[in-house]
C-alpha cells in the first residue's frame, strides 16, 4: 500500500510566473524512510506542504492534479483532517512550541481535537520521543535538541501515519542529531510510521534512510534505494547535493585510477574499511602551527554568570571562567547545545553582564560600559540573520551603523560592501525576504561595515545547504584583510577543520579543551564528553590508520594511495 500518491501535480505560488512543482507523479510506499534532496528552490518544502494541506488550503495559488495521503484526497480534506494523517515538524521548529510546560505542549493538539485521553496521548508521545519524565519542565529549560524532540512529540501525539521533518538537524550538535534520527528510526521500525525528511546531511541519509528522492527544477528526477542513489555522485553534485565524504573520496580515487572501476562506492565508514583496505597510508609532512604570542584581544577573568529561573535554582552558565583570545587568532568555539557558546559571545560584546569577574577588550574593561560603546571594535553576527535587519533594504541595513557613527564616506563603503558580498542586485530588497545564503552574506556585510577589530559569528552556516555553506566559508576566507581577530561558534566540524587555527571546547560552562585541530580531534574522550564529532573523512582515515589525521577529502586522497604508487 502507498502512503503517498501524486498524479500530474502542478502548483504555482500566487503572483509567480512559473510553477514551482511541475507535473509530478509520485508514489511513496507505506512504512518507508525517505530523504527528499535537491538544491535550494527546487520545490522540496512545497512538495511536503501539499501533503499536509497547507497548499492549497492556506497558501493558495494555481493547483492542478491530485495528491492523496493515506487514501485521503488533500483537496477534499481540510488541514484539520489531514493533520491526523500527516505530522509536520518545520525547519523553524521553535514556532511550533506554544505552551509553557512540556506535557502541556505535547498534548496541546489533542486537546484542540477534544480527545478525552489527550494527556495520555501526550505522555505516550513524550515517551516515544525520548522525553519521558520531563512532563512538568518548562520549555525554556530544554536544550535545542530536546526542544526539537518536543516539536516532534507535538506532531506524534495525534498518531499520524506519516511524519515529515524539514531539515531536522540543521541547528543541532552531532549528539542531539543522532538522538533525533534514532527516535525517527524507532518510530519507523517499531511504530510503522512513514518518515519523510528534507535533508542535506547525506551521511545521515546513508545511515538511516531507505530511499532518496531527488528533485530538480520542480520535477522528480528519480526515487531510488539509498545506496544506489548515493552512488550517483556527479549527478548529485550538479544539484549541489554532496554524497558522504567517504563516497566522494572513493569516487575521486576511482577517477584517478587508484581504485578499480568495478568497485562499488562506499556510503558509510564501515563500507569504506573494505573499499580502502588495499591503500597505503603516506603521512603528510606535519607542520606545527606557530603559537600565538600576541596581545590579548579579549580576556575573561573569574567570570560567573547564571540565568534566573522561573522554577528551581538559577541556571549556572559560567563559574570562574578564565580565557584569553589573542589578537590575530581564528578561533572556533565548539560544544554541545547549551554549552555556553552564544552566551560567551554576548558577554564579549556587552549584551550580557557577568555577576562577577572582569572582561577586557584590548585591555579596556567592558563590564561597566554600554554595548554600543564598543561597536566599532567588536561586532556580533547573530545565528538568525534576520535579527540583523532593521531597515527595509539591504543597502539601508549595511549603511545604518556607519551613518549613526558619522562615517564620512558611508555611501562609497556601502557600495563597496554590496559588491564584495555580491549583493548589488539586491540592494533594495528587504533582507527578510531573501534566501538563506543571501541573508548570511548580507548579515556578514552588516557585521563588518564598521571594520571592527574583532568579528564574532554565531553559527554562520546553520540552516544552509552544503553548497551555500561552502560559499560562506569562501567569504570568510576572503575577509582576511578586514578581520584581525575572528571567533566562530559552530556545530559545523568541516568549517572548524578548514578554517580555525585554534579550537576551544566548552562543556557545562567550562573550557574542557583548547588547542589545534590535531590536539582536539585526536582525543576520543572529548567526543564522549561533549558530543562533538570530527568530519566523516577524519573518522574514515583513523579507521584505516590511527596515525592518519585527514580533515578534508583532498588530504585523504593525497595520503591514501595504492601500494604500487609509492614503490617507484
Amino acid at each position: 500500500m502507498n502512503a503517498v500518491e501524486m498524479k500530474g501535480l502542478t502548483y504555482t505560488y500566487p503572483g509567480a510566473s512559473q510553477p514551482i512543482l511541475k507535473d509530478i507523479t509520485l508514489e511513496i510506499t507505506k512504512g518507508d524512510f525517505l530523504a527528499v534532496v535537491g538544491n535550494n528552490g527546487c520545490g522540496k518544502s512545497t512538495l511536503c506542504k501539499v501533503l499536509n494541506g497547507l497548499i492549497p488550503h492556506f497558501i493558495t495559488g494555481d493547483f492542478q492534479g491530485e495528491a492523496r495521503v493515506e487514501g485521503l484526497n488533500t483537496l477534499e480534506n481540510d488541514v484539520s483532517a489531514l493533520a491526523q494523517k500527516v505530522g509536520y515538524v518545520y525547519q523553524d521548529f521553535e514556532n511550533q512550541i506554544v505552551r509553557p510546560t512540556v506535557l502541556d505542549d505535547a498534548s496541546y493538539a489533542c486537546l484542540n481535537y477534544a480527545f478525552p485521553d489527550y494527556l495520555e496521548r501526550g505522555r505516550e508521545a513524550l515517551r516515544q520521543c525520548g522525553l519521558e519524565g520531563r512532563d512538568n519542565a518548562y520549555i525554556w529549560q530544554l536544550s535545542g535538541g530536546q526542544t526539537h524532540l518536543l516539536a516532534l512529540a507535538g506532531a506524534v501525539c495525534l498518531r499520524p501515519d506519516v511524519l515529515i521533518l524539514d531539515e531536522p538537524i540543521a541547528q543541532l550538535d552531532p549528539m542531539h542529531a543522532d538522538r533525533i534520527y534514532d527516535v525517527l528510526r524507532e518510530l519507523n521500525e517499531k511504530q510503522g510510521k512513514t518518515i519523510i525528511v528534507i535533508e542535506h546531511h547525506t551521511e545521515y541519509i546513508a545511515d538511516y534512510c531507505r530511499h532518496v528522492l531527488l528533485m530538480k527544477d520542480g520535477r522528480v528526477q528519480w526515487l531510488l534505494p539509498t545506496r544506489e542513489a548515493l552512488q550517483r555522485v556527479e549527478e548529485l553534485e550538479e544539484c549541489n547535493i554532496f554524497p558522504p565524504q567517504v563516497t566522494q573520496a572513493a569516487h575521486r580515487l576511482k577517477k584517478a585510477g587508484v581504485l578499480p572501476q568495478d568497485v562499488p562506492l562506499p556510503t558509510t565508514v564501515e563500507e569504506g574499511k573494505k573499499t580502502f583496505s588495499s591503500l597505503t597510508f603516506r603521512p603528510a609532512e606535519s607542520v606545527k602551527p606557530a603559537a600565538s604570542v600576541g596581545e590579548n584581544a579579549i580576556s575573561f577573568r573569574n567570570i560567573s554568570l547564571s540565568y534566573r529561573s522561573v522554577k528551581g535554582e538559577p541556571r549556572m552558565i559560567f563559574d570562574g571562567l578564565n580565557l584569553d583570545i589573542r589578537k590575530g587568532e581564528k578561533v572556533a568555539l565548539i560544544g554541545s547545545n547549551g554549552a555556553g557558546k552564544s552566551t560567551l559571545m554576548k558577554l564579549m560584546v556587552g549584551l550580557l553582564k557577568p555577576q562577577s569577574g572582569s572582561i577586557c577588550l584590548f585591555g579596556e574593561p567592558v563590564t561597566q560600559k554600554k554595548a554600543e560603546d564598543f561597536s566599532r571594535q567588536i561586532s556580533l553576527v547573530y545565528q538568525n540573520p534576520e535579527e540583523m535587519f532593521i531597515k527595509d533594504s539591504i543597502a539601508g541595513d549595511i549603511s545604518y551603523a556607519m551613518r549613526v557613527w558619522g562615517v564620512k564616506d558611508w555611501q562609497e563603503r556601502t557600495d563597496a560592501l554590496l559588491e564584495r558580498f555580491r549583493l548589488q542586485d539586491l540592494r533594495d530588497r528587504d533582507g527578510r525576504l531573501m534566501s538563506g545564503g543571501q541573508m548570511r552574506r548580507a548579515s556578514l556585510a552588516i557585521g563588518v561595515a564598521l571594520e571592527p577589530k574583532v568579528l564574532l559569528l554565531d553559527e554562520p552556516t546553520a540552516n544552509l545547504d552544503i553548497a551555500t555553506r561552502r560559499e560562506i566559508m569562501g567569504v570568510l576566507e576572503d575577509m582576511k584583510d578586514i578581520i584581525q581577530t575572528a571567533v566562530i561558534a559552530t556545530h559545523d566540524m568541516q568549517l572548524v577543520c578548514q578554517w580555525a587555527e585554534r579550537i576551544i571546547v566548552l562543556s557545562g560552562g567550562n573550557v574542557v579543551a583548547d588547542g589545534s585541530r590535531d590536539e582536539i580531534f585526536s582525543r576520543a574522550d572529548l567526543s564522549k564528553l561533549v558530543g562533538i564529532r570530527p568530519p566523516e573523512i577524519f573518522t574514515m582515515a583513523q579507521a584505516l590508520n590511527p596515525q592518519a589525521l585527514c580533515y578534508t577529502i583532498e588530504e585523504f586522497t593525497r595520503q591514501f594511495q595504492e601500494a604500487a604508487a609509492w614503490k617507484s
